[in-house]
This record gives C-alpha cells, sequence and structure tokens, in this order.
C-alpha cells in the first residue's frame, strides 16, 4: 500500500452509510475493553448532526475509493479553572484492521490538529480505554501525553 495514494478529506454527506458502519465497527472493537456497553442496537453519535455541524470536523481517509479511517473533532468548553476557555475534543476514531499501523490514522490526527488551529483551539484531548494499548501507542507517537485516569466502581 502506498500512503501517498491515501486522500485524507472532510467527511461528506453521502459517506454516511459507510460512517455508520464504522459506528458499529468502532463500537464492537471497544466493547472488549467496557462491560458497561449495551448490546446491540448501540449508537455513540449522530453521525449526520456532526457532518452539518459547521463547529465540528469529520474527516475521513480514502483509499482506492474507499473509506478505510475517520476521526472527528469538537470544540467544548473548559472547566473554569482551566488556562483554556475551550479545547478540541477529538473521537470517533477508527480505521479498518487491515489498514492499521500504516500511519494512516497519523494524517488524520494531523488534520483535526490543522482543523482545530483554524477554531483558535490549542488544547486537543481524547479519551481511550487503558488497555487499548495499540491506540495508546499510537496517541503517544502523536504526541498526546496520558492525563488523567477515570475510576469507576459498580455497586451491586
Amino acid at each position: 500500500m502506498d500512503i501517498n495514494a491515501v486522500i485524507v478529506r472532510e467527511a461528506r454527506l453521502e459517506d454516511l452509510p459507510e460512517l455508520l458502519e464504522f459506528e458499529q465497527k468502532l463500537i464492537e472493537a471497544e466493547r472488549p475493553f467496557d462491560p458497561t456497553i449495551r448490546q446491540p442496537p448501540v449508537k455513540y453519535y449522530d453521525l449526520k448532526a456532526l457532518l452539518l455541524d459547521e463547529h465540528v470536523g469529520v474527516y475521513v481517509a480514502e483509499y482506492d475509493g474507499m473509506l478505510v479511517s475517520s476521526g472527528y473533532g469538537m470544540a467544548r468548553k473548559a472547566r473554569s479553572y482551566l488556562d483554556h476557555e475551550e479545547y478540541a475534543y477529538l473521537g470517533f476514531m477508527y480505521t479498518l484492521p487491515q489498514y492499521r499501523g500504516k500511519g494512516i490514522n497519523q494524517r488524520i490526527l494531523r488534520a483535526l490538529q490543522d482543523w482545530a488551529k483554524s477554531m483558535g483551539l490549542i488544547e486537543l484531548r481524547l479519551t481511550v480505554y487503558e488497555d487499548n494499548l495499540p491506540a495508546v501507542k499510537a496517541y503517544e507517537k502523536a504526541g498526546f501525553q496520558k492525563h488523567i485516569i477515570e475510576m469507576r466502581l459498580r455497586e451491586n
């Protein structure tokens, strides 16, 4: 595969059917890391609304006419005690398994960084399951640092 043949672009409404498939594949990929995810049908996002929202950047990677990766960025209000008022929250990070490890996710992340800069956002954040080591390593490779651990307790 020639990484230079991969096109990273803003997602379009006509990409919605493939993006909906990505959402389901992402949920299935995350299910082993989170026992609290409900059984199907499950939706994480209102993808159509995200595509139509001018304050959200949804990006895809296309190879040989097929979508192979996705991600979005959205502006979120920061907590009042932080040194920034807003930040870019990144999500919907998914790459088809056969295209992982080829630098495609890094290209999506760069596109999202450029989008964040264009929105005046200098802080970027995302969440990842701690046990999802390949994803953690990919984000660290892109310069992200572990910041906070969310803990949970379920009482029976």
